[in-house]
């Protein structure tokens, strides 16, 4: 698998909302197992057919919370985990949380559409694979260790796992109890569908969240202390200043040699593009650059700062 990536000048985040989420199953299954039993979890918190009509309509969403066992949870918090934090991390606690709560009410509509009648709907597997499919649409090429020994992409462990559920679903039709393999599909259909919609308001800014993320490879973070970052109001200042350094340096790089080396010979060319970094950082701000305008204003800060 591999590990998030984030801007430069931006520290780490931790992925709150993951992070919480996993607490809240934990703490509910401990308290079905200390207190009050599967059964009577489930029957609280499982949506059962007939919820509905009996204006039980909180079950459509706590059943995301309530696991069938032990296994059930360890299951689902680990998939949680593998894809869940970096999704986090490029989108934002608040957007991720009601990513995965709507993918968790397409597991349940789905559910609802198919399977009218038979046992109570319990798990965040629904939820989950929404996560899953929201990652393989990010990060398509990622590998992963499919039962921890073979090597595959996410955009294939994704499409592998919504074939499996489409046969299984298929296979069980009509029967009651076991793997609610609907629901499962319902919620990868759930987080296709968030990522796509043109016309879904804050789903479509979600979207535009995804595609304008940068993702400068896997290289490890460097994080820059936030007291040293600079102010938007300063930015001009900055650039004027580096400007005018540049001045007083051009004189000295550009004088003339008897036998021009390659390297002396690339040095108007290399004012130029700084030049152009230094215009789109007044234009735009530092986020704006791209990595190997980043690299290059950082070379050209490292000699001013020898020459001063």
């Amino acid at each position: 698998m591999s590990f998030a990536t984030y801007d430069e000048f931006e520290p780490p985040r931790s992925p709150v909302a993951v992070w919480w989420l996993i607490g809240l199953c934990v703490g509910v299954y401990f308290v079905q197992a200390t207190l009050v039993g599967d059964a009577n979890m489930a029957r609280w918190f499982g949506y059962a057919p007939g919820d509905l009509a009996s204006r039980s309509l909180w079950t459509v969403v706590t059943y995301m919370f309530v696991h069938a066992d032990l296994m059930h949870l360890l299951l689902n918090m680990w998939t949680l985990w593998i894809f869940g934090p970096r999704v986090e991390r490029a989108w934002g606690a608040s957007t991720f949380t009601w990513f995965y709560l709507w993918c968790g009410l397409g597991g349940w509509a789905l559910h609802y559409a198919l399977q009218r009648e038979g046992s109570i709907l319990v798990g965040a597997s629904a939820a989950i694979l929404g996560v899953a499919v929201a990652y393989a649409s990010r990060w398509p090429e990622d590998e992963v260790l499919f039962f921890g020994v073979v090597p595959m992409k996410v955009r294939w462990l994704v499409v592998f796992m919504a074939l499996i559920n489409i046969t299984m679903a298929m296979v069980e039709a009509g029967s009651v109890g076991g793997t609610a393999y609907a629901a499962h599909l319902g919620g990868m259909a759930a987080g296709w569908l968030y990522l796509r919609a043109p016309g879904a308001g804050s789903f479509h800014r979600f979207r535009r969240g995804i595609a304008s993320a940068p993702d400068y490879g896997d290289e490890p973070p460097r994080a820059v202390p936030k007291s040293s970052r600079p102010r938007e109001r300063e930015v001009d200042d900055i650039v004027a200043q580096s400007k005018a350094a540049m001045a007083r340096v051009r004189p000295q790089v550009q004088r003339p040699t008897p036998a021009p080396t390659p390297a002396a010979t690339a040095a108007p060319a290399a004012h130029t593009a700084l030049d152009a970094v230094l215009d789109k950082i007044a234009a735009e701000g530092m986020t704006s650059l791209t990595p190997a305008e980043r690299l290059l204003l950082d070379e050209w800060s490292a000699r001013l700062r020898k020459l001063s």
